[in-house]
């Protein structure tokens, strides 16, 4: 695939993706290493205290995860103020098993259009597998990742996804998240937008 960025031309390789499971629910239920009491004491949800003091103390003891998960089965959409926008979405598994060890700039695409361009500096192999790939219930909180659930959720309702990668390896981090900038800049992809 063809990526012109300004001056630049960018010939992205396409990776094998491996689908294990699709259409995955209510992620955030599995979150069960701590308590609500525990996690309304934590900076990030400390604001939210003061309206879910109003459930019985012994709900404070009660694991996170099952406790959100029974508000939610009883429609009471309160659950969704522990997670981040993304986090209630429905997701996929998946993986790359290429041993794929580079970094640089890498693309989601459906049906041969970029959808998103994103930026790699460890490796992607890591990136999509221990990130995107798979949605643990961390990820849906408030401090979790809401990017990798926006991408996977997006990625779960797609049929034909391909992931493409632009090897940097011999690049510093500075001009792989330089290249990302310039191409974003130039270039508006769906996925891409910060109010998703």
């Amino acid at each position: 695939m063809i990526l012109r960025c300004n001056d630049k031309i960018l010939v992205l390789e396409k990776t094998q993706i491996n689908f294990s499971k699709n259409n995955l629910h209510s992620i955030f239920r599995t979150k069960n290493n701590k308590t609500l009491g525990e996690t309304l004491d934590h900076p990030k949800y400390k604001s939210l205290k003061e309206e879910f003091e109003k459930y019985q103390k012994s709900h404070f003891e009660k694991p996170l995860g099952k406790f959100l998960y029974n508000l939610k089965k009883s429609s009471n959409t309160k659950y969704l103020k522990f997670l981040n926008k993304h986090g209630d979405n429905i997701f996929c598994e998946f993986n790359i098993e290429t041993n794929l060890e580079d970094k640089g700039i890498y693309a989601w695409v459906v049906e041969d259009e970029i959808k998103y361009i994103g930026r790699c500096t460890d490796n992607f192999k890591k990136r999509v597998n221990q990130g995107y790939g798979r949605i643990n219930a961390k990820n849906c909180y408030r401090d979790g990742q809401s990017t990798n659930c926006h991408l996977n959720s997006k990625i779960n309702e797609c049929k034909n996804v391909d992931f493409y990668v632009y090897k940097m390896n011999e690049k510093t981090t500075i001009e792989i998240n330089n290249l990302e900038f310039e191409i974003l800049k130039s270039q508006n992809f769906e996925w891409n937008i910060q109010n998703n």
